[in-house]
């Protein structure tokens, strides 16, 4: 996997330069790394450059997290080298929200978007996630004490990111990077981020999925996205054996097979596996 710097934004690329090119989007806690298993699999159909978004990964240098500021660059990266401008984009999670917020800010950028897991709700009783001082606390707490030990960030990786364990070494350097302002900072994005305006704008065809098994008020926020935008599908779906709500949270690394098969699909415009539903 080659890499290349956009102002201060690291950018990891794979996949054939002649063919269509896809961005992907990672989620908070994780990287471009996170990206890596699907786009092997779709390396001999696209171009693939997976970002490692501010704050994140390589990115640290680009300044603190915040999805506007992130939407913002990506499209500037979209804008200044991708071919005629456009790209298709893809969010997880994190890079779902900023996914939408650039559906909001520059839908002329995105050829189509793939949506999974975006949060634009609240999640019941998780109104803590708020409030930065407590998150602050709950790093001191929770996180600074435990960096160093192995078995504490791989229980972390497992129960609440979902992460495959071939994954400890990147997501146990995402991990030891954090500080309490960093850690602050991605939580309270993901939790204070709504729907925006002017997502009537956005014409282009967008894909909206979440997890049978996630919380509630992300399969509303699917549902919510999906009545604002002029040209879009909502789908629900289900990992093809037994997972927990992380694991089927974070799916582009639990079957990656499945993912790649669902995004070849929508771009082929073709009909989505079995495993998806209509989502009304």
């Amino acid at each position: 996997m080659n890499q290349f710097k956009f102002k201060t934004m690291a950018v990891h690329e794979s996949g054939l330069p002649e063919k269509p090119l896809v961005i992907f989007l990672h989620g908070g806690g994780a990287a471009g790394w996170m990206w890596q298993p699907v786009a092997d699999l779709l390396g001999d159909s696209y171009r693939c450059w997976m970002p490692d978004l501010p704050g994140h990964g390589q990115s640290r240098e680009a300044g603190r997290f915040r999805i506007r500021g992130a939407a913002q660059m990506v499209i500037d990266l979209v804008r200044a080298q991708a071919p005629d401008g456009r790209a298709h984009l893809v969010g997880l999670s994190e890079g779902a929200q900023v996914l939408v917020e650039m559906l909001s800010l520059d839908p002329g950028c995105i050829r189509s978007a793939l949506v999974s897991s975006a949060l634009l709700r609240p999640l019941p009783g998780m109104g803590w996630l708020a409030s930065e001082g407590l998150l602050k606390a709950t790093y001191v707490s929770s996180v600074a004490p435990f960096k160093n030990w192995d078995a504490y960030i791989r229980l972390n990786m497992k129960s609440a990111a979902g992460i495959p364990d071939q994954w400890f070494e990147p997501f146990k350097a995402e991990f030891q990077s954090l500080t309490a302002q960093s850690f602050a900072d991605v939580m309270l994005e993901n939790q204070r981020y709504r729907l925006p305006a002017d997502l009537d704008k956005a014409h282009l065809p967008v894909l909206v999925l979440a997890g049978s098994r996630e919380y509630a008020a992300m399969r509303q926020s699917a549902r919510e996205l999906a009545a604002a935008l002029p040209n879009a599908k909502a789908y629900q779906f289900h990992l093809r054996r037994p997972a927990s709500l992380a694991e089927q949270h974070n799916w582009p690394l639990n079957d990656p097979e499945l993912f790649a098969t669902v995004l070849r699909a929508w771009l082929d415009e073709e009909p989505l596996p079995e495993q998806f539903s209509a989502l009304d």
